[in-house]
């Protein structure tokens, strides 16, 4: 019962403190206060919980041995993600994005493409990424090279679609002006198109970033050399080492959170002039 107590305890008290903050002045402290205190209240209470219904390590392990375990695996965390996240995940990311926003460069130059490949981008984006994994990762091989192609085959198409509607947002009359400057297609793709199409490019970059990480472990499952964050939770959760599986759900947590973050700062620093960003200053 004094586990119990003290979760709800803990409860009032991160109930009471968010709830003073977020009714007070908004400054970059506070939106950086309330987040970290609500987190640290859901995982207190999940040690409370833990203990107090003296829940099996098998159901759910306390975030004390998740971090215990976290602390004595990290040399088998960092290989797992240098294998899943560096090499499937980016590698993906970065190809996937690229000849996403080259085919939409070519769609914008030759518009017949557009009624050929985006439907045909549309198809590939309704497969079932647990049924494209196992036929990627045979024509690809175990390693890294087969979770980088299903990263591709699930990024590309959320990038090429907002590519594509950020190089129509321009109006007719900013198009107009460029026109009585003479500037040919490229002059107008690069001096008013693609800075306009910025906000739309970055929300397919933020989106394919989660996308990634999960397509590189999901494929993971499916065929993988001794090491990888899917590899790692497939096998542990067969050895019922519940508290390794967590550990890598949270070294995927803090990675897919960094990735999104170094993106979302680079677009901050990009789109600086758009609307957007600088409500947020």
């Amino acid at each position: 019962m004094g586990w119990l107590a003290l979760g709800v305890l803990t409860w009032a008290l991160g109930w009471g403190i968010n709830s003073r903050l977020s009714h007070g002045p908004k400054t970059r402290a506070t939106r950086l206060l309330v987040p970290v205190i609500f987190g640290l209240t859901i995982v207190v209470i999940w040690e409370c919980l833990v203990r107090g219904l003296a829940i099996s390590p098998v159901l759910l392990p306390a975030p004390t041995a998740i971090a215990a375990t976290f602390a004595k695996s990290t040399h088998i965390l960092w290989a797992d993600f240098v294998q899943t996240a560096l090499k499937g995940a980016l590698t993906g990311y970065i190809m996937g994005c690229g000849a996403a926003f080259l085919t939409a460069i070519a769609i914008d130059r030759f518009p017949f493409l557009q009624r050929g490949l985006l439907p045909v981008g549309n198809f590939v984006a309704a497969l079932p990424i647990i049924g494209m994994a196992p036929i990627l990762v045979m024509w690809f091989g175990f390693d890294w090279q087969s979770k980088a192609a299903v990263v591709v085959v699930m990024v590309f198409f959320p990038m090429l679609v907002n590519t594509v509607q950020g190089l129509t947002d321009t109006d007719a009359m900013q198009r107009d002006l460029m026109r009585t400057y003479a500037a040919g297609y490229w002059q107008t793709l690069f001096k008013l198109r693609l800075p306009a199409a910025m906000p739309f490019i970055f929300n397919g970059l933020k989106i394919a970033t989660t996308l990634a990480l999960i397509g590189a472990i999901v494929a993971e499952f499916f065929g993988s050399p001794i090491k990888g964050m899917g590899f790692r939770i497939s096998t542990s959760v067969g050895q019922l080492a519940l508290d390794l599986v967590w550990a890598e759900i949270v070294v995927a947590a803090i990675a897919g959170s960094g990735f999104y973050g170094a993106v979302a700062l680079v677009e901050k620093a990009v789109t600086f002039w758009h609307p957007s960003q600088r409500s947020r200053a």
